[in-house]
């Protein structure tokens, strides 16, 4: 197992997995009283839990967090809320789109982790064939609601009365 490009691989993924539960957070406390919010706490939650699968795994693999990384990437996180939404001071449902989409992609990589981990589990004894598994079905689920609620969150901008 090359723990060189492993170690560069995870913490990536790892970096990625903060800005992912970071925007979950931020999109369930937006929507907090909607259909949108119980969906996206719900899906804070796993990503929480699926970051805390990838830290032990890196702790079985001895790879050590790059904790530079994972603070930029929270960093990041916070500079993206700066994005115009097109309503100068307040939550738009524009937000919600773009939040979505941005946590598809996050999921998307996050199950082409497991999927590449899974795919070498054979050559490393501490990658667990089985765990690998139901967490890209996990996975897969998430990118799967998400898309739902998605385009759903796109017709309710899209399709909304405009207002001044």
């Amino acid at each position: 197992m090359n723990l060189k490009y492993l170690d560069v691989y995870l913490n990536d993924h790892l970096a990625g997995s903060t800005v992912g539960h970071e925007l979950a957070k931020r999109a369930a406390s937006s929507n907090e009283g909607t259909e949108y919010g119980t969906f996206l706490s719900e899906l804070e939650h796993e990503i929480a839990e699926d970051r805390a699968s990838l830290v032990r795994l890196m702790e079985r693999l001895d790879i050590k967090q790059d904790r530079l990384k994972t603070t930029a990437a929270y960093i990041g996180e916070k500079f993206g809320r700066l994005k115009p939404n097109a309503h100068l001071t307040s939550y738009s449902p524009l937000s919600r789109v773009v939040e979505l989409e941005f946590l598809s992609l996050g999921v998307t990589g996050k199950l082409g982790l497991w999927r590449a981990l899974l795919a070498v589990a054979h050559a490393d004894e501490r990658l667990d064939p089985q765990e690998l598994g139901v967490l890209a079905e996990r996975a897969e689920t998430q990118r799967v609601g998400i898309e739902e609620h998605r385009v759903r969150a796109a017709e309710d901008a899209f399709l909304a009365p405009v207002s001044t």
